[in-house]
C-alpha cells in the first residue's frame, strides 16, 4: 500500500542528502581510518561553523587584558555590527558555483513553501544544513502535528456526537418551553440593576453547551489522558530513532555541560581546580550565587503575582460590568434580531469583552517579563548553556503558565462556586464592595470556559502566526527595498544576508514555548472544547510551514548546534501530561453538568425508563421575593414589564437547597450532598483508571526500539573490530619495518646510536 503515500512522499536525493556510513568519533591520529575523498567536505557547513564559532567565542582580541575576549564581547561594545555563517544561495535560485550544493534554494523548493503542507519534511537535509538542534525541533513539530491529527478526528466525532443527539436533548428543550421555562421566574444575577427573568432566555446558550457537554465528553477526556501518554512515549521512540540516524548515541551531554560559558569565564575572576578535568576553572562564590537566586527568585514571585492581580483586576470587571450590561442590553435592539438576538446575553456580552481584556493583558505581560526573565538569567550567570537554557525555560514557563491560564482556571474551577444563596450572597470583597460574586447560567460554566478557552487560544495561534511571519518580512523589506533585485555581483552575499533577520540564542526557544502553551491548552481543558486538538493541528500544519519559510527566506543561518532530545522541554510536556488528568476530571465533575443530571436520571427519576424530564426543575431550588434584603432587591424600573410582584411570590436560582417553610429552609439538602459525593468518587475513579491506564502503557511500550537497540550494538561491536584490526595492522607494519632494519644493521657497518631511526609503538595496542 506505499503506493497511496506516494503523492506525500520527496525526492530520495532530498529525504537522503547522504549515504549512510558506519559512523565515529573524529580523531586526528586515526585519520587513515576515516573515508576523506576531500577535506573541505568532510564535515558539514553546519559543523564547521559551529566549531568556527566556538573559538571565536573564546579567542582573545587583546595582548594586554586577557578577559577582552570573543566575539560577543566585541558586538556589545560595537566593534563588529553582527557575525553570522553565510546562507549558500538565494533562497529562490541555485548558486552560480557548481560546487555549491544550494542546499537552501532545496530546502525552500521542497519544505518551506506553503504549497508543500501536505508533503513530508527532509529532516536530513535541515539537519545537514542547520545542525541537530533545529533538526530535533521540526522533528518534534512534525511528529506532535501528525499525533494530533488522531486526537481531532476523536475530538471531531464527539462534536458530531453532540450534533446528531441534538434533538435528545430533553432538558434543553424543557428550558424552551413556554410551558416549563417560560413560566420559571429567576432570581437577579446582580444587586440593584438586575431584574428578574425567565429561564427561557438561555434557550440558546443551553442548546450551544449540550453540543460539548454530553456523554461524549467523559469519553474524550479519557481518551485525552491516554492519547498524551502515547504522544510522549512514541516520541521516545522517535527521538531513539534519530539519535542512531543522526550519530548521537555516543553524544557526550556530560562534555556539553562542561563546556562553560564565555560570560561565566569572563564575568568570574576567582579560580579552582575543576575535579574532573584537573584543570584550573573560573568559578562563582556560593555567597554570590545565593544571593543572586535569592533576587532572581524574588523578581518571577512579583511578575506572577502580578499577572495574578491583573487576573483579579479582570474579575472584579467582570463583577462591576454585568449589571450594567444587564441595564443596558434589557430593552437593546440586539434582542430583536432574529439570529443572534438571543445569543447576546449580559453574559456573553461580559463573557467576551473579559476575554479580549485578559488577552490583551496577556500579550503585554509576555512582551515585558520576556525582557526581564533573560535579564535576571543574565543576572544569575549559569555556568554552561545548558544550564543557562534549563533555567530560562523554567522562568518562562512557570510565567507563562499563570499568565495564559489562569484566567481559563477561574471560569473552569471557582466561578458559580461560591456565590451563596438570595439574601445571603457571597461578594469579592466584602459586602462592602458591592461585586458580588458571578453565577453559572442553568447551562452551566461549561460554554462559558470553551468561549474563554477559544478566545485565548485562537487569539495566540493567530497573533503568534503575524508577529513570526508578517514583522519579520516588512522589516527585510524595508532594509533591503533598493538592493534585493541586484546580482550578486553588486549586492554580495554577506550583505544580503547581513540585511536579514537574526534569529538569536533564544531563537528556538521561543518555538518550543509557543507549542508547549497550545499543548497545555489542548490538554489541560480539553473536556471543555473537545475541538482545541483540530484547531491546534490546522494550527500546526501552517506553523511547520511558517517556522520553515521563516528559517529559510527571512533569517540569517544560525549558528548550528547539537542536541539530542528536545531537553528540559520532555519534563515540562510530561508535567501536563499527568496535570491533564486532573484538571479534566474536575471540569467533568465540578464545571460540566454531566454529573447531575446522571444522579437525577438514574436516582431521582421514578418512571419505569431512565429520563430526563423534569430534570431542569429540580435543580433549581425556590426562594421567597418578599425575604429579599433591601440592598439585593432589584430597583422597580429594572423589572420587565410582565413581572408583577403580585403574581409572583417566589423566584429561583440554581442550587440544591430546602425551600421556604421547611424547618432547614435554604441548607444544603440530601440532593446536594449525594451529587458532591458521585462528583468526588467520579474524580477518584476517572483519575484512577486514566493514571493505571498511562503507567501500563509507559511501561509496555520501550523507549528504544528493538531493532535500534541491535543496530547500535551491531555498530560499535563492528567498529570496535575494525579498529582493532586497523591498529593490529598498523602494529605489524611497525614491526616488520623494524626487523627491516635490524636486518640492515646486522648486515653493515654498524652506524653511530644517533643514525639509528627511532620508531615509536602505541601503548595502547601492547594492552
Amino acid at each position: 500500500m506505499g503506493w497511496l503515500f506516494t503523492p506525500f512522499r520527496l525526492p530520495d536525493h532530498v529525504m537522503n542528502p547522504e549515504p549512510d556510513f558506519f559512523t565515529s568519533t573524529f580523531d586526528k591520529s586515526k585519520i587513515d581510518f576515516f573515508l576523506i575523498e576531500d577535506k573541505e567536505t568532510l564535515f558539514p557547513a553546519s559543523t564547521r561553523n559551529r566549531i568556527v564559532y566556538y573559538l571565536l567565542s573564546r579567542i582573545p582580541y587583546s595582548t594586554e587584558d586577557k578577559d577582552k575576549k570573543g566575539i560577543k564581547r566585541l558586538l556589545n561594545n560595537g566593534t563588529y555590527t553582527s557575525a553570522f555563517p553565510l546562507h549558500d544561495c538565494r533562497y529562490w535560485t541555485r548558486s552560480r558555483d557548481d560546487n555549491c550544493e544550494s542546499e537552501r534554494y532545496s530546502l525552500y523548493k521542497n519544505w518551506a513553501r506553503f504549497s508543500s503542507f501536505y508533503k513530508e519534511q527532509p529532516l536530513n537535509l535541515i539537519r545537514k544544513y542547520y545542525g541537530e538542534k533545529i533538526g530535533i525541533y521540526f522533528a518534534w513539530l512534525g511528529f506532535y502535528t501528525e499525533m494530533l491529527s488522531y486526537a481531532a478526528v476523536v475530538g471531531l466525532l464527539c462534536f458530531i456526537y453532540g450534533v446528531a443527539t441534538f434533538d435528545e436533548n430533553i432538558w434543553s428543550r424543557e428550558i424552551c418551553n413556554e410551558t416549563i421555562g417560560g413560566q420559571i421566574v429567576m432570581c437577579p444575577l446582580c444587586d440593584k440593576k438586575c431584574g428578574y427573568w425567565k429561564l427561557s432566555t438561555t434557550c440558546s446558550s443551553s442548546w450551544q453547551s449540550y453540543l460539548f457537554d454530553n456523554a461524549a465528553t467523559v469519553f474524550f477526556a479519557i481518551f485525552m489522558g491516554i492519547w498524551v501518554t502515547l504522544f510522549l512515549e512514541f516520541w521516545k521512540r522517535r527521538q531513539a530513532r534519530l539519535e542512531y540516524e543522526w550519530d548521537l548515541v555516543d553524544f557526550e551531554e556530560e562534555q556539553q555541560q562542561l563546556q562553560l560559558r564565555p560570560e561565566y569565564e569572563s564575568k568570574c575572576t576567582n579560580r579552582r581546580l575543576n575535579r574532573v578535568t584537573q584543570e584550573m576553572e573560573p568559578y562563582l562564590p556560593l555567597t554570590s550565587k545565593c544571593a543572586r537566586s535569592i533576587l532572581s527568585g524574588a523578581t518571577v514571585l512579583f511578575w506572577i503575582s502580578l499577572i495574578i492581580a491583573s487576573i483579579i483586576g479582570v474579575i472584579a470587571y467582570r463583577l462591576a460590568v454585568f449589571a450594567a450590561f444587564a441595564s443596558i442590553m434589557k430593552d437593546s435592539p440586539t434582542n430583536k434580531l432574529e439570529i443572534v438576538g438571543n445569543l447576546i446575553t449580559p453574559q456573553f456580552a461580559t463573557s467576551v469583552t473579559a476575554s479580549c481584556i485578559n488577552f490583551v493583558i496577556i500579550m503585554v505581560l509576555n512582551f515585558l517579563y520576556e525582557r526581564v526573565a533573560i535579564k535576571i538569567t543574565d543576572m544569575e550567570v549559569p555556568k554552561t548553556h545548558v544550564e543557562y537554557e534549563n533555567k530560562l525555560t523554567i522562568k518562562m514557563f512557570l510565567f507563562q503558565f499563570v499568565n495564559y491560564y489562569s484566567s481559563c482556571f477561574y471560569v473552569a474551577f471557582f466561578k458559580g462556586k461560591f456565590v451563596g444563596y438570595p439574601g445571603n450572597y457571597a461578594y469579592m470583597f466584602g459586602p462592602w464592595s458591592g461585586l458580588r460574586n458571578e453565577e453559572c447560567e442553568p447551562g452551566g460554566c461549561l460554554i462559558e470556559l470553551t468561549t474563554q478557552l477559544v478566545i485565548v487560544m485562537v487569539g495566540k495561534q493567530v497573533w503568534g502566526n503575524i508577529q513570526e511571519a508578517l514583522v519579520p518580512w516588512l522589516r527585510n523589506w524595508w532594509v533591503s527595498r533598493s538592493a534585493r533585485n541586484h546580482p550578486e555581483s553588486l549586492y554580495s552575499r554577506w550583505e544580503q544576508d547581513h540585511d536579514l533577520q537574526n534569529l538569536g540564542q533564544l531563537g528556538l526557544f521561543y518555538e518550543y514555548l509557543e507549542m508547549v502553551i497550545q499543548f497545555g491548552f489542548i490538554t489541560l481543558f480539553v473536556a471543555s472544547f473537545p475541538l482545541a486538538p483540530l484547531l491546534a493541528l490546522m494550527n500546526n500544519i501552517l506553523e511547520v510551514r511558517v517556522d520553515a519559510w521563516k528559517f529559510t527566506t527571512q533569517f540569517r543561518r544560525p549558528v548550528a548546534a547539537k542536541a539530542h532530545s528536545i531537553g528540559a522541554w520532555e519534563e515540562i510536556l510530561n508535567m501536563i501530561a499527568v496535570f491533564s488528568v486532573v484538571t479534566n476530571a474536575f471540569i467533568v465533575s465540578f464545571t460540566s453538568d454531566m454529573i447531575p443530571r446522571l444522579v437525577y436520571q438514574y436516582v431521582h427519576n421514578t418512571g419505569n425508563a431512565a429520563s430526563m424530564s423534569g430534570y431542569i426543575t429540580h435543580s433549581l431550588s425556590i426562594y421567597n421575593i418578599s425575604e429579599f434584603p433591601p440592598e439585593n432587591r432589584p430597583d422597580d424600573d429594572e423589572n420587565p414589564d410582565w413581572f408583577n410582584a403580585g403574581n409572583y411570590t417566589t423566584c429561583r436560582y440554581r442550587d440544591y437547597r430546602y425551600p421556604p417553610g421547611h424547618e432547614k429552609q435554604y441548607t444544603h439538602n440530601m440532593d446536594f450532598w449525594h451529587i458532591l459525593a458521585a462528583k468526588l468518587a467520579f474524580i477518584i475513579i476517572m483519575e484512577h483508571v486514566v493514571f493505571v491506564v498511562k503507567f501500563f502503557v509507559a511501561w509496555l511500550i520501550p523507549d528504544v526500539p528493538s531493532d535500534v537497540k541491535a543496530r547500535v550494538k551491531r555498530e560499535r561491536y563492528l567498529i570496535q573490530e575494525y579498529l582493532h584490526d586497523y591498529e593490529v595492522e598498523k602494529l605489524k607494519n611497525q614491526l616488520s619495518l623494524n626487523t627491516d632494519v635490524h636486518n640492515d644493521i646486522t648486515a653493515c657497518t654498524c652506524p653511530t646510536t644517533d643514525a639509528i631511526p627511532k620508531l615509536e609503538v602505541l601503548s595502547d595496542c601492547l594492552t
